[in-house]
């Protein structure tokens, strides 16, 4: 299973907090509780150990009277079930000519196993949606490092194929996702069907983010001479000279993103912008970091 999060990035990950703004907004910190494995606030029940359970949670002096191991369970102060939408259409194979084997898809895929090990830290759930029209790729909620594993193997058969699905082949996201559920949509944004999503999510009640991952040609458009550029969805090319192209290119692209960045934000979707070649936790500090424990 190959490996999602750097041991440096992982060892950024512990300051980081997820929460849902909508539930604490409504009941404050503490006040909707969900039976969740791992160390609480009040004790729920025993159970019998599992592989894959924190040693931490082993009660121990249960152990030297009956010789087994049990879990401690507990009530915890968690409103959160976190999923991660990844978008998986065609063009998420984008990758950067300097490193060509580093495509959107696989930041895609770091960034939703680095949000889940946020989950982890706190004891919540998460669950995942591959989307292209082709195949939806769900991943039902779990937690805990059992939870982790299930979710990383399925990060790893993730393809980058076909368009971003619309209509009817989004019921099973609306089937899936809860209200004040916290929805991470992993996407270039260049697709209209992709933002309107996260617009309809949002209205319906679910707390939604969005990781928008770019390539730095993209951003930068460093390109001279001749070329031939090329949709990767619709097939669509467009030849012209690089040098001619780019004054007009950058500001376009600049232009779409500063209307982007205001629909998300009339919709009340946090927005950043993740560029290959970046620490795969600074879009994560830039939403979260407001949300430090004390």
């Amino acid at each position: 299973m190959e490996t999602l999060i750097p041991p440096d990035v992982r060892s950024r990950l512990k300051d980081l907090h997820l929460h849902a703004r909508r539930a604490i907004g409504q009941r404050g910190i503490g006040n909707h509780r969900s039976h969740n494995r791992g160390v609480g606030l009040e004790f729920s029940q025993y159970r019998a150990y599992e592989p894959g359970d924190e040693l931490r949670q082993i009660d121990w002096k249960l152990y030297a009277r009956s010789d087994r191991f049990f879990v401690r369970e507990s009530e915890r102060e968690s409103p959160l079930t976190v999923w991660l939408l990844i978008d998986t259409s065609a063009s998420m194979a984008q990758a950067d000519q300097t490193k060509p084997h580093w495509q959107r898809l696989h930041a895609a895929q770091s960034l939703a196993a680095c949000v889940a090990e946020l989950a982890i830290q706190q004891g919540d759930r998460f669950g995942m949606l591959g989307l292209n029209n082709q195949q939806l790729q769900p991943l039902p909620p779990s937690h805990g490092p059992r939870g982790r594993n299930r979710l990383w193997l399925a990060l790893n058969k993730l393809t980058a194929r076909g368009t971003f699905p619309q209509g009817e082949q989004l019921k099973p996201v609306w089937e899936r996702i809860a209200a004040n559920d916290l929805v991470v949509l992993l996407s270039d944004g260049f697709d209209e069907a992709a933002i309107a999503l996260a617009e309809r999510l949002a209205k319906a009640g679910r707390e939604v983010v969005m990781i928008q991952l770019i390539t730095t040609e993209e951003r930068d458009f460093p390109f001279s001479g001749g070329y031939l550029f090329r949709d990767p969805e619709t097939g669509e090319q467009l030849p012209g000279d690089a040098k001619t192209l780019r004054a007009d290119y950058l500001q376009r692209f600049n232009t779409a993103q500063s209307a982007l960045t205001a629909r998300l934000a009339a919709a009340g979707i946090p927005h950043v912008r993740y560029t290959l070649g970046e620490p795969l936790d600074a879009p994560l500090r830039a939403l979260f970091a407001q949300q430090v424990r004390a």
